[in-house]
């Protein structure tokens, strides 16, 4: 019989399944969070509350970071002695935790702003700072950015009909590749339905030149969502 140890990893698979729920606890959270962030501008209160989201949205990137940090710590060294199958186990506790803390260290700022979720969140509240008109106290906009603002709420506008149905969307998603929106359920059919016959779904956008639209690609957008309700509200009141 060899003498070399035999290593179980149900016990890793365990942690990095709790890991992985509590990532996704964490993506939970940010997107209430934004949720809240929106309703607070919606309904013009306070813009310390919102900034307090922001705060908050930022605790939660910082969280995401340390976790990715240590999942990936975990399975660096499960691969590591998978290749090198030693024969003497290290303290696997502490290999981990020298990894860990090696990610960590090259941590920056521009990590937390550079999240996925938290730069949404930065997109949509300032689509819907530029759609009802509200900023912090003191806050000023230049004039290019007053541009910007006004040309964010007018492609807001022009994206209102789904490229795909024809018709004014209700839950609408956007492309995070070429930056089109659809309605949901609409652009997941199409990608089902290319999917069945092995080819890859077009963006459907007149004159786009993005050949695969992913579901990963796709994420919802609030902002546009509130401002084709919102403008859906005036119409049947003027009626």
């Amino acid at each position: 019989m060899s003498g070399r140890s035999v290593v179980s990893f149900s016990a890793v698979d365990a942690c990095l399944s709790s890991l992985k729920t509590c990532q996704s606890n964490i993506s939970t959270g940010m997107d209430i969070a934004t949720t809240v962030a929106l309703d607070l501008v919606e309904s013009k209160n306070d813009m310390k509350e919102v900034d307090e989201m922001e705060r908050v949205m930022l605790e939660y990137a910082a969280m995401s970071r340390e976790m990715n940090h240590y999942m990936e710590a975990v399975e660096d060294t499960v691969n590591q002695l998978k290749r090198d199958k030693p024969e003497t186990l290290p303290d696997l506790k502490n290999v981990v935790e020298e990894k860990f803390k090696a990610l960590e260290s090259g941590n920056s700022d521009l990590d937390l702003q550079s999240n996925e979720k938290f730069a949404h969140f930065r997109e949509q509240l300032r689509q819907m700072k530029a759609q009802f008109g509200v900023q912090a106290d003191g806050e000023k906009s230049s004039p290019l950015e007053q541009v910007d603002e006004d040309i964010a709420v007018t492609q807001s506008q022009m994206n209102f009909v789904c490229p795909i149905t024809q018709v004014e969307m209700k839950n609408p998603v956007k492309n995070k590749v070429c930056g089109h929106f659809y309605e949901e359920e609409a652009i997941l059919d199409l990608i089902r339905h290319k999917e069945q016959r092995d080819r890859n779904a077009c963006c459907p956008k007149v004159g786009c030149s993005n050949l695969t639209v992913r579901r990963s690609d796709l994420v919802p957008d609030e902002a546009v969502k509130r401002a084709i309700d919102s403008q859906s509200k005036q119409s049947r009141s003027t009626q």
